[in-house]
């Protein structure tokens, strides 16, 4: 494909999030929108009409006039569908998790290489402009502790509270921490569905750093934070209302109200604070549109398949944990 060339891009699956999809690459320069196909009629007639785009009645009929495809199907069905969009010789942006299993998702990678295919995975925090304002240089974590909770929805019980809320924690834990994990701790329990509904990992790496994180999908309110602990420092990440918050102890003196004094091995102290400015965008077309851009230049994407694979395996053994704890 030359660079500079547009991308002619379908979307499969266009529920609550594939919608988005839809909306966001029809703003998006490098991109040609042909279409979509759903399975459901009554669906892809009003998102048709809504959004003045081509509904197609057959999958492989979108596939064959497409260079990429997002997949916005439920997880069960990545697979299947991925495959399908491979062998069509056609770019994938899998949204997360990657696949319902770890093995499925090194088969699709294996095979998106043998057909030169490239594939991004929806882990969109990764472009949340929270995230875009942290300085990942030079972080060396010693704890971190998450929290994602949500209020109780029926549309994500097609997979536990781990692969729908965790996992976006998981991608950016193994993102900062550049160190093998040596044990994981979990527990969890089900209560509105038949599946884990609130869970808590511990999970520690060589490095010595430990991450303390937290979901539930049934709280009364929505949270969405990472906090971040290092030697002499705090930084405090809010994902919900974008925002990064900096706490440094110094030996210089604080230029702004919002430090203070404290006392250590009889030396003054000062907690310095900071507060980058963010950058507010759209993450989900900065996702979309950093997917298009590394088809132009035939490069890895951002978050690539083997990305989700690692987050997927983790999920993995974070459920384990939690389900053998259940049975014993």
């Amino acid at each position: 494909m030359k660079e500079n060339s547009k991308i002619k891009v379908g979307v499969v699956g266009v529920g609550h999030l594939g919608r988005f999809h839809v909306e966001q690459y029809q703003l998006i320069n490098v991109v040609d929108l042909v279409g979509f196909f759903d399975i459901d009629i009554k669906t892809s007639q009003n998102v048709s009409n809504m959004l003045n785009v081509k509904s197609y009645d057959c999958l492989d009929d979108l596939l064959d006039v497409c260079d990429a495809v997002s997949i916005c199907t439920p997880t069960s069905t990545h697979f299947e569908v991925s495959k399908k969009v491979i062998y069509k010789r056609c770019h994938l942006f899998i949204e997360k998790p990657i696949t319902n299993n770890v093995r499925q998702a090194r088969e699709l990678i294996s095979l998106s290489k043998k057909n030169n295919t490239l594939v991004q995975i929806g882990h969109i925090e990764r472009f949340n402009p929270a995230f875009f304002a942290l300085n990942k240089e030079n972080i060396n974590p010693r704890f971190i502790e998450s929290h994602r909770l949500s209020p109780f929805n029926v549309r994500g019980t097609d997979v536990d509270v781990i692969l729908d809320l965790m996992i976006h924690d998981i991608d950016i834990l193994i993102t900062i921490v550049k160190s093998n994990i040596k044990l994981i701790l979990a527990s969890g329990v089900s209560v509105l569905s038949d599946k884990i509904d609130m869970a808590n990992t511990r999970i520690e790496f060589e490095s010595g750093c430990v991450a303390n994180m937290t979901v539930s999908r049934i709280s009364q309110k929505t949270l969405r934070k990472f906090r971040i602990f290092e030697k002499n420092s705090y930084t405090n990440i809010d994902f919900l209302n974008p925002c990064v918050e900096k706490y440094i102890l110094s030996n210089e003196r604080p230029k702004n109200d919002f430090s203070y004094v404290v006392i250590n091995e009889n030396k003054e102290k000062y907690i310095l604070y900071d507060k980058p400015k963010i950058n507010l965008h759209n993450a989900l077309k900065v996702e979309l549109q950093c997917f298009a851009e590394s088809i132009q230049v035939s490069e890895e994407p951002v978050v690539s398949g083997n990305d989700g694979l690692r987050a997927l395996e983790i999920a993995m053994q974070i459920r384990d944990k939690i389900n053998t704890k259940a049975f014993n």
